[in-house]
């Protein structure tokens, strides 16, 4: 991207090898980043790194499974020498209305889309203190601020996002390390792709701008942040959605 230069550091991109998390990826990439694009599995990630650039690596980790998270960080720090930027951008749903939503639908949404990018936050924050120097953005979500029919366990993971994100970069601003999140949309990924034209146009209705966003707008939003642009901001909810909740 035109003036953000991120050459020299590294990038963890969680939920990395598709969708919003490949965009992502690709675009710090182009920034100058090293990226490591983290998924569930190993073939997929492996692939989706070889497909940004020759300095990305693959990384399999189930975000659900805190030792996993660990290993992810352990692993990209010693393959790189450092970990400056983490995208925790990795997660699942499990939707159903509140009561018909299974205990264990709510844990598996809650366990991968909060208890990971806790973890990953806690693992990678050691490195980033002792080098006083590191960004932490958080992919969350407009339902974690306005809630949604149906998402509870979603909702609750999202907004649970945007209270660790503010918690972090009180914590860690002394060292110099930013958290903040965003919060998109409806966005064009595989999943609304499978959408009836009368759906998309009911989705579209509700946005002023009158269209769904694309993943690139969301990797635009990560790129400045992760930048020196961004070097007086932290523990702030970027809403990336049209205007749709404004």
């Amino acid at each position: 991207m035109i003036g953000i230069d991120l050459s020299g550091r590294t990038a963890l991109v969680t939920g990395g090898t598709r969708g919003i998390g490949r965009e992502i990826a690709n675009t710090l990439a182009r920034c100058g980043a090293r990226v490591a694009v983290a998924g569930r599995d190993a073939a997929r990630a492996a692939a989706a790194a070889a497909s940004i650039s020759a300095d990305a690596r693959g990384f399999a980790a189930d975000l659900a499974h805190v030792p996993d998270v660990q290993r992810l960080v352990d692993d990209v720090e010693q393959s790189f020498g450092t970990l400056d930027i983490l995208v925790n951008n990795a997660g699942l749903t499990r939707d159903n209305v509140l009561v018909r939503l299974k205990d264990e639908d709510w844990d598996a949404v809650l366990d991968t889309n909060l208890r990971g990018a806790f973890a990953a936050t806690r693992a990678a924050a050691r490195g980033m203190m002792k080098r006083r120097w590191g960004r932490v953005i958080n992919i969350t979500s407009v339902v974690g601020i306005i809630g949604n029919k149906g998402q509870a366990n979603y909702a609750a993971s999202k907004a649970g996002i945007i209270g660790l994100t503010k918690s972090v970069a009180k914590e860690l601003a002394s060292r110099n390390v930013l958290a903040n999140a965003i919060a998109p949309g409806f966005i064009e990924t595989d999943m609304t792709a499978a959408l009836t034209p009368d759906a998309r146009a009911t989705l579209a209705a509700q946005i002023p701008l009158g269209r769904l966003g694309a993943p690139s707008d969301i990797a635009g939003m990560v790129a400045f942040l992760a930048s020196e642009h961004a070097a007086y901001i932290t523990g702030q909810v970027f809403v990336v959605d049209g205007g749709m909740v404004m």
